[in-house]
């Protein structure tokens, strides 16, 4: 363990506290995606008071910000989702995700100059189906990163995010109302649509690779069961190991959409809910500096699946990986049975296991981040991975 390195777990550790507190706070304050408007501004504000210059309503968008410290030639950011899930709070744990972040940083920013770095928190809303970070990608607000991280909890440790590319749809029919008992034959049942889309996408899964996923929900089925629905509405994902592979499944999965049109003689739309989240871009030394750091703060990645899937789970952070050299690594919470997207794995996220991850995820993300500022052939590497 270099001296850089026992600098970082000392500082984490004397702000344990503090961080723990941070993670309880975003806990205790849920918001929905584009909605975070206490959670992003105590984050400013917690940064600021610690010495960090900080930009609120970056690239235009009201609940990000980007807090920087230092000069140095090396631009590392550390990226803090902070969005809860609609009607389950913080069950994908993204308090957890902005606590380490912000440890990580502030450990690292007294070493600064020591790593010739500049050290930036990036705070990226709607990570929850609203693809904050892509518009942050499209306004320029990763321009200058040479290197990227944030850790994510999941039940146990994964050493890197493997996710799927995914296609958020908006889906709709529009029909014609009538009177469901007296004239049931002047009506255009759209919920039927909806009911054969789904069939017709049920009997496809036979034909799909079992790296394809298909799952939605219905989100407007009709107004009053005496009536004909004339409109339903419904969202829908589709992903893939691959943005080729989702592009090419969709095309199928639209076809499905157009025979519930087409059998009930409604009117079909679809609209993206968002851009496409990507696949991770990993790399291979980003995963072994991690791991080893973790291994030797105590953290055990000898877990068999199930319990490691969460690696699979889409996110926005893949499209930063495309054009930014980016790792993204798991921490394990040991909650049990449960697993994220859960009421149980929210109460699971501030427990004395989910502090421990706080504390050891800004750990292994500093640690990582001092063996690649030190590394010259890491430092020219991500350097050119980003002007490419």
């Amino acid at each position: 363990m270099t001296n850089l390195k026992s600098a970082i777990i000392a500082s984490v550790d004397a702000m344990g506290d503090d961080l723990i507190a941070l993670s309880h706070w975003i806990h205790a304050h849920p918001e929905t995606a584009w909605n975070e408007v206490e959670s992003s501004k105590y984050l400013a504000e917690y940064l600021s008071a610690r010495g960090f210059a900080v930009e609120t309503n970056y690239c235009d968008l009201p609940t990000s910000f980007k807090a920087t410290f230092g000069t140095g030639e090396l631009t590392i950011a550390l990226c803090a989702e902070y969005d809860a899930l609609p009607g389950l709070g913080h069950a994908c744990g993204h308090n957890i995700i902005a606590s380490a972040s912000v440890g990580a940083a502030l450990a690292l920013a007294p070493l600064a100059d020591e790593l010739n770095a500049t050290i930036v928190v990036l705070g990226t809303p709607a990570e929850e189906g609203g693809g904050g970070k892509i518009t942050m990608l499209e306004r320029g607000g990763f321009a200058g990163i040479d290197v990227a991280a944030l850790i994510h909890p999941g039940p146990v440790d994964v050493d890197h995010g493997n996710p799927f590319a995914v296609k958020h749809l908006e889906v709709s029919y529009t029909g014609k109302a009538s009177h469901a008992a007296a004239y049931p034959e002047q009506g255009v049942n759209a919920s039927d649509a909806f009911t054969i889309a789904q069939v017709a996408i049920g009997l496809l899964r036979q034909q799909l690779s079992s790296s394809v996923r298909v799952h939605g929900i219905i989100t407007r089925g009709g107004e009053a069961p005496n009536a004909i629905p004339e409109r339903t509405e419904g969202k829908w994902y589709v992903r893939a190991n691959t943005t080729a592979e989702m592009n090419d499944v969709y095309d199928r999965i639209e076809k499905c959409f157009q025979a519930g049109a087409l059998a009930t003689g409604c009117t079909l739309e679809i609209h993206e809910g968002n851009a496409p989240y990507s696949e991770f871009n990993n790399h291979a030394e980003f995963t072994r500096m991690y791991r080893a750091n973790a291994e030797a703060l105590g953290r055990n990645f000898d877990v068999p699946e199930p319990a490691t899937r969460m690696n699979r789970a889409s996110t926005d952070m893949g499209n930063v990986s495309q054009v930014v050299a980016s790792f993204h690594p798991y921490i394990g919470i040991n909650s049990g049975d449960a697993v994220n997207h859960q009421h149980q794995f929210a109460a699971a996220a501030i427990t004395s296991d989910a502090n421990h991850a706080v504390l050891d995820g800004a750990k292994g993300l500093a640690l990582t981040m001092v063996d690649i500022a030190q590394d010259a052939t890491m430092r020219t590497y991500v350097k050119e991975y980003s002007r490419a």
